[in-house]
């Protein structure tokens, strides 16, 4: 995570741009807490949310996403698995997007992954319409107010799902960019796990209801 988060401010200093870095802490028990809060003290544009308990990935998302104060967000994980070098490319694609998302070439996961993966996009484009080649891809940048002006109440691998199903319900405009992705080098998958797949599309279900009843409100501020 420290690494991700240097390597990160390295590449927003060189924009020449306002920027914040919030780290979400999900009730870690592994030393990761206090190292974020270390990082937050040294660097003033380095931000920690804290979870008293381990919430899951859409909350931790949910909770970043609320704390944000810039007009742009940049959701990346910190797990290593992607190079922060490639968001000034982003950047220029959001020029012309309110949603620039990544979709990573020469996955570094099993296959039964990457299967999974393929299939996943094929359901959200047929039941909620998102034409995303990489739905779940940790790697995105995206319009606050969008962002602001839909309720996300889907938990882990779901909210990226629902979060794109409304923001084109809403009228965003999305590109898309290839990411390298690189071999995890801290943390653990559980997303392939029977248990989790099952539940997956029991939550797939609620999802579409949840998309179908979604009634798109005028965005707080007008896209600029």
């Amino acid at each position: 995570m420290e690494s991700t988060v240097r390597g990160l401010r390295a590449v927003l200093a060189a924009l020449g741009r306002p920027f914040e870095i919030i780290v979400v802490d999900d009730g870690s028990a592994d030393g990761t807490a206090a190292l974020a809060d270390r990082l937050a003290r040294d660097d003033p544009a380095v931000r920690v949310v804290h979870h008293a308990r381990n919430r899951g990935y859409g909350t931790a998302l949910k909770s970043g996403f609320a704390a944000a104060r810039q007009d742009w967000v940049f959701l990346m994980d910190s797990d290593g698995q992607f190079d922060p070098t490639e968001l000034p490319g982003f950047i220029d694609d959001a020029s012309r997007a309110d949603f620039v998302l990544g979709y990573r070439v020469e996955r570094a996961d099993a296959t039964h992954r990457r299967l999974f993966a393929k299939l996943w996009a094929r359901l959200m484009r047929v039941l909620l319409g998102v034409r995303a080649r990489d739905v779940d891809c940790a790697f995105k940048l995206m319009r606050r107010s969008y962002l602001a002006a839909m309720p996300l109440e889907a938990g882990g691998a779901f909210l990226s799902a629902e979060m794109l199903a409304k923001a084109s319900r809403l009228g965003a405009r999305f590109a898309e960019r290839p990411v390298k992705h690189l071999p995890r080098r801290a943390g653990r998958q559980t997303g392939g796990s029977i248990k989790v797949l099952l539940r997956a599309f029991y939550e797939l279900g609620r999802l579409w209801l949840r998309v179908r009843r979604f009634r798109p409100a005028r965005l707080s501020s007008e896209p600029s």
